[in-house]
């Protein structure tokens, strides 16, 4: 696997209300100023460092907040690349079957909006680990988050790169992935947020049969992305569970966290959801995706399409299929 730790700095709106909003597809939370990354040997340890200024173009005015921390300027911002140029260049050094590890998950959402509004290919960010979680697991913590610095700390990491700067924690994040287990981390990893909700004072299991009860559940392993078992019979054909015929579906729609979910329709017995759960494996990053089928009722329904209604535009590769069918891409 191609491991590489990645941390981002991001510029922010002077206001939520800010009239740049009007320009947008959605509403972004912070416009990508630094990217910093630091890749992995096979023993998991920091080889080589990349790092590249952005030149932002809708958040240009420097948030106070963000300059007293980072340390940007106007003039060192006009130096920057535009982001279109900076990823790709980003994405020449990852190379391809690339996994993003990160200290929390801020840095996902923050780049995957950027490419959004950027109208850029995002297909080849799929995997991401959240070392924060590996970290909780193997110190005794918890659900809640712990700072890059307190783990540092805990390890008697030296500080020796400059903080809130994008190579310098990205950089100190690999020096704590030195001190995890990663191989045992990587392997708990999907249960990894109920393992840790687990420890909360207050947790109480989940209930038992609690929600819609599936018509069935499947699972299909091996696929080499997202994208191919979207395309795969194995998940876009469902049959109707009373009739046998074939479902006609509308479209996948993100839910996150890696679910999505189709509504379905059979001319004779009425609309069915149909759930998907994807999960990489860390060692061979061949994904495995579980599908369930339920009866959808009127709220099933109304759930679906307010969710759909709400979905993001995706990137270019997705937004100029016109075909809808059972097994377009997610949006």
């Amino acid at each position: 696997m191609n491991y590489v730790v990645v941390d981002l700095e991001w510029n922010q709106a002077m206001s939520s209300k800010s009239s740049v909003f009007n320009k947008l597809p959605i509403h972004l939370r912070g416009e990508i100023i630094e990217i910093g990354a630091v890749k992995l040997d096979e023993n998991m340890r920091p080889t080589e460092e990349f790092t590249i200024d952005v030149k932002p173009v809708y958040f240009r005015r420097m948030h106070y907040k963000v300059k007293k921390i980072t340390g940007f300027d106007k003039e060192r911002l006009s130096r920057g690349f535009s982001f279109p140029e900076a990823l790709a260049r980003f994405r020449e050094w990852c190379g391809d079957g690339v996994t993003f590890l990160t200290w929390g998950c801020d840095d996902q959402g923050i780049l995957e909006q950027n490419i959004i509004i950027h109208d850029l290919d995002w297909d080849w960010i799929s995997g991401w680990v959240n070392l924060q979680l590996i970290y909780n697991l193997q110190t005794g913590g918890d659900k809640n988050q712990k700072s890059l610095a307190s783990a540092m700390e805990h390890f008697e990491i030296e500080q020796t790169r400059i903080a809130h700067d994008a190579l310098g924690d990205a950089y100190n994040t690999a020096l704590v992935s030195t001190h995890l287990d990663m191989k045992e981390g990587l392997r708990l990893y999907p249960d990894a947020a109920r393992i840790l909700a687990s420890r909360m004072p207050n947790y109480k299991p989940a209930e038992e049969n609690s929600g819609p009860e599936a018509l069935f559940h499947e699972s299909s392993e091996g696929f080499e992305s997202k994208a191919a078992a979207f395309a795969d019979e194995r998940l876009s054909n469902i049959p109707c569970p009373v009739c046998g015929q074939p479902l006609v579906g509308t479209r996948w729609v993100n839910q996150g966290d890696q679910r999505y979910m189709n509504l379905f329709s059979c001319a004779e017995h009425g609309s069915f959801l149909a759930r998907v759960r994807f999960r990489k494996d860390p060692v061979n990053g061949s994904w495995t995706a579980n599908r369930l089928l339920y009866e959808a009722d009127e709220e099933l329904q109304d759930f679906y399409k307010s969710k759909a209604s709400q979905s993001r535009r995706r990137g270019r590769s997705h937004g100029n299929r016109k075909n809808r069918s059972s097994n377009k891409q997610p949006i």
